[in-house]
Parts: C-alpha cells; sequence; structure tokens
C-alpha cells in the first residue's frame, strides 16, 4: 500500500472495540515454538521519503542495457495505452469472481479473452488462465495423461529442445502421480527433435510435446511429428509462443489432425519484462477435452429478461470443495496479466501481430548475419529460426556477457548450462524493438572482445 491511513488512536480504538490489548494479541494461537525470533538483521526503519530513495537507487542496478537474451521471456514494444487501462480501478483491483452476478466487467473481459486466444491458437475452448507457460506446459500434460483411455499411460515424450526451465518445473509437478517425462534427443545439427529417435510407442506413452519454436529458436517438423503420433494414437501438445501464430501455421493445422491441446507463455503479449515475472500461462483445448482442462472457462448466455450476461462455465465444485477429485485447483491466478494481454490483443489487431512477428524475425535474421561475420563466432545449428538462434563462441560464454554487460549489453543466453555438450555457445534474440544501429553495436563490442 503506498499510503495507510490509521493513526496509533486509530488503531487503539479497533483493538478495544474487539477487546484486544494489543496487535501480538491477535496472533496468540500460534505456539511460540513456530514465531519467528527478533529480526536483528533488519536494518533501521526508514522515512517515507528514505524509501523512495532506497527503491529508486535498486531500480536503476536493472540498468537500460540493450536486451539480446530472449530465452522464454522477451522484450517488446507495449503500447501506452495497454497498461493505462490494465491499472485502472476496475481491472486492477478486481479478484476472482466467485460471485459471477457481481462481477460481470471482469467476465466479460475473460470471455473476450478466451475468443482470443482460441482465434489465435485455432482450438475451440480456451481456460481463463494459468500461473506461467512451465506451469501451464505441466498442466497440459497432467491433462493429456487423464485423457488416455489405457490406465498404464503414465508416460510423456518430452524433447530436450523444450525450454530446460520448464522440464523443470514439469517434473516437480509431475513426479509425485507417477508420470514419467520420456526424453527426445535433439539433432545436433538442426537443433530439432531428431525424428529417427522418435521412441517404440507402447500403451504406456500419452501424448508428444511439440514446441514451436523451440527453446533453441528453431522452428519444428510440425507436420511430420504430428502425423507420427497421431498414427501412434498419441495426444499432441503444442506448447507455442503466441505472437508466432500471427506468422506461423495454427496448431490446429499441424499434420491431417491438428494438435489436441496447445499452451505457452502469455508474457509477449503486453507483459514487460520485471525481473522475473509475473506472467501468465495460456492452455487451449478441442471441445471434445474441454472437461478436463483446468482453471475457469468463462460463457456467454441470456437471462429471463434477455440481457446479456457472463457466467462460470464448467467450473466443478470440486474446484472449491473436493479438492482431491479437481483437475487442478486453480482459482485466483494472474487475472492482471490476462487483463493486459486482452487489451494489447484488441489494440493490436491481427494486422499489428503479424507486423510485429515479422519486425522479429528479420530482425533476429539482420542480427546472426552481422555476428557471423565476426571472427570466432559460428552458427550451431542449420535450418529455419523464428528470433532466436545459437552460435559459438571461441572464448568462454559467461566471460564474454560480463563483458558486454560492461559495455551496457545484455549479451544473450549462456546454453551451456543446461546443455552441456553446447560449450561456448551463446543464445541471441532480438525483437522488433531492436533497430540497425543497436545490432551493430553489440556486434562490434562483441568483435573488440572476441579479438582481445
Amino acid at each position: 500500500m503506498p499510503y495507510i491511513p490509521h493513526t496509533q488512536d486509530d488503531i487503539d480504538a479497533m483493538l478495544a472495540t474487539i477487546g484486544i490489548g494489543s496487535i501480538e494479541a491477535l496472533f496468540d494461537e500460534i505456539p511460540p515454538a513456530l514465531r519467528c525470533a527478533q529480526l536483528d538483521q533488519l536494518p533501521p526503519r526508514l522515512t517515507e521519503m528514505e524509501i523512495a530513495q532506497l527503491m529508486r537507487q535498486r531500480a536503476t542496478q536493472d540498468g537500460n542495457a540493450l536486451c539480446f537474451i530472449g530465452a522464454g521471456a522477451y522484450e517488446h514494444h507495449i503500447p501506452a495505452a495497454v497498461w493505462e487501462i490494465t491499472t485502472r480501478g476496475e481491472f486492477y483491483s478486481a479478484y476472482t469472481p466467485y460471485q459471477a452476478e457481481a462481477s460481470q466487467g471482469t467476465l466479460q473481459l475473460l470471455y473476450e479473452y478466451q475468443t482470443m486466444m482460441t482465434r489465435l491458437t485455432g482450438m475451440d475452448a480456451s481456460n481463463a488462465s494459468l500461473y506461467d507457460g512451465a506451469s501451464a506446459l505441466a498442466e497440459a500434460i497432467l491433462m493429456a495423461v487423464r485423457l488416455t483411455k489405457s490406465a498404464k499411460a503414465n508416460t510423456v515424450l518430452l524433447p530436450a529442445t523444450v525450454h530446460p526451465i520448464y522440464r523443470q518445473v514439469i517434473q516437480t509437478l509431475v513426479k509425485n502421480q507417477g508420470i514419467i517425462l520420456q526424453e527426445i534427443p535433439y539433432n545436433p545439427s538442426t537443433g530439432t527433435i531428431d525424428t529417427n529417435q522418435l521412441p517404440q510407442v507402447t500403451e504406456e506413452i500419452a501424448a508428444l510435446v511439440i514446441p514451436q519454436p523451440n527453446f533453441f529458436g528453431m522452428l519444428e517438423a510440425v507436420d511430420k511429428l504430428t502425423d507420427w503420433a497421431k498414427a501412434n494414437k498419441l495426444l499432441v501438445i503444442a506448447q507455442v509462443n503466441p505472437l508466432t501464430l500471427a506468422v506461423l501455421s495454427s496448431p490446429d493445422t499441424w499434420g491431417e489432425q491438428g494438435a489436441d491441446i496447445v499452451c505457452g507463455e502469455g508474457q509477449p503479449l503486453g507483459i514487460p519484462l520485471a525481473s522475473g515475472g509475473p506472467y501468465f500461462g495460456f492452455l487451449c483445448c478441442k471441445k471434445d477435452y474441454v472437461r478436463q482442462m483446468p482453471g475457469r472457462i468463462i460463457g456467454r448466455t441470456l437471462d429471463v429478461d434477455g440481457k446479456e450476461g457472463f457466467v462460470l462455465t464448467l467450473q466443478a465444485r470440486e474446484q472449491h470443495i473436493r479438492r482431491s477429485k479437481a483437475t487442478s485447483n486453480i482459482c485466483t491466478n494472474q487475472g492482471l496479466m490476462v487483463t493486459a494481454a486482452t487489451i494489447y490483443l484488441s489494440i493490436m489487431g491481427a494486422e499489428g501481430l503479424e507486423r510485429t512477428a515479422l519486425a522479429c524475425h528479420a530482425n533476429t535474421h539482420q542480427l546472426v548475419a552481422r555476428l557471423n561475420r565476426i571472427q570466432g563466432v559460428t552458427p550451431v545449428f542449420t535450418g529455419h529460426y523464428f528470433h532466436e538462434q545459437v552460435l559459438r563462441l571461441n572464448k568462454p560464454v559467461a566471460e564474454v556477457l560480463r563483458a558486454l554487460a560492461a559495455q551496457g549489453i545484455w549479451g544473450g543466453y549462456d546454453v551451456s548450462h543446461y546443455y552441456p555438450e553446447l560449450s561456448h555457445c551463446l543464445s541471441v534474440c532480438a525483437t522488433e524493438t531492436r533497430t540497425v544501429d543497436d545490432i551493430e553495436f553489440y556486434a562490434t563490442t562483441l568483435e573488440k572482445i572476441l579479438a582481445s
């Protein structure tokens, strides 16, 4: 809270009204053994002005460096209207709409969001929404296992080209439910799923995850992979960057039958980079699978007077009461982020999204072409990519990134941390926000660092 109006006299009056002598007495039910000790390490209290100064100093530590990182979080231009509208009181303080009849504005916005996401992904239904892209993929995997008719199905094929942090989150969320994640290696030449190493399908396997684009930025052979999965009676989970769907084929058109579940991270849709979040995950699916989709679905209907209204649809009571029977107990979610994404999509429209995606693609190709002319830089993978590419340097990446940061450049992502075989390899990204001068400054700076 920016301002707390209560004086000590106000606090004493409120405590006297409820018959309590002190604020500490409100917590007397907590056993002493569970209470934290005296906080001796806290610095002295600060005034309002001193706190504001401290926070400004901390904020400047993030700097205004040129960002070429990507790797799941992208710096995009966000129209000023997006957060000006999002932070209005009607949206900013809105909470989970348990009382649907009193939450028509929130419900209508979520309904519009779902409509936009289904049109973007080509699916029949969307929820609203999940915590982030990693947990959305985990929920998609849990959903796919529940949908599989075979009682023995407990395995999901998870390619090594899926974001490594996503894979860690998924393992955490599914390991205690007896679900096995079978890794599919990538082709070292193309940086995409190695179709020659697809496993022999057994009744234990429920689904195949297909990232598009993948963590390396490469474009997977989605049609071939989807047809292979369908021929083997597997569900297909598409893990996508929503912005790319403005120019790439939507998951419903993959192969002959299309994907069954689509999920991903919604951060590219109007959510700023903010030192780690918050973000939001989206999840869409075909109509046949909607009853196993976690979270809320908003529906539109007419009341007895013929007036339009919005309601919570297909939200089983187990979500709140019999939680052990719930698909997933997701109640309060990233509603504010979904609000921003809905406004962003409304402002940008189909043409705006397409222009942004094409600008990202063009800038990354310009960046990669320029960097590849530097002695000591070589491309790692061949094939098509969207707005990320992996390059190999002639020096340790961590050392190079520190030198670039000293010059005001966040130079990319060190992929060797999760892929030891890719030592000295750096993932770079350029969105629509990067200019020709930005790219040239990065290239000349990197060239000096590698030559020194």
